[in-house]
């Protein structure tokens, strides 16, 4: 099953996609297998991070700033430099992330959260959620 789900995002956003993906698990089906989400875009990323801190996304966003801070020294300047940045972040951060499928359920602990990150924005968005029975 493929599921697709579109948003509408803000610059510098982090969205928690964690209940849609959980729900699109449970809406397949599928009892044991595996769960892939899909971020199709070059300037945002996924994450698996904890929901019960609001300032660990903080903490997470100053990291990444820190790491590529957006600047105009890039070389590769499609659109603006926040456009650059956010191409670098993404590749760090990465644009997928495989999950387990147990029982029915997402197997995500009971600190982990799916997050959609923005690096550029605002934008038109959309995430793929493809779950896969075991043969």
């Amino acid at each position: 099953m493929l599921k697709n789900f579109k948003i509408k995002t803000k610059y510098n956003e982090v969205y928690d996609i964690t209940e849609h993906v959980k729900k699109a698990v449970e809406e397949s089906g599928v009892r044991e297998g595996t769960c892939l989400v899909y971020n199709p875009h070059s300037t945002a990323g996924l994450a698996v991070f904890s929901p019960w801190d609001p300032d660990g996304f903080l903490d997470l966003d100053e990291e990444i700033r820190r790491l590529v801070p957006t600047r105009i020294d890039f070389k590769h300047q499609h659109d603006t430099p926040q456009d650059a940045a956010g191409h670098v972040k993404s590749a760090l951060l990465g644009i997928s992330g495989n999950f387990i499928v147990h029982e029915g359920k997402l197997l995500v602990g009971g600190s982990q959260g799916i997050y959609f990150l923005e690096f550029d924005g605002p934008r038109n968005r959309e995430f793929f959620v493809k779950i896969q029975a075991d043969a």
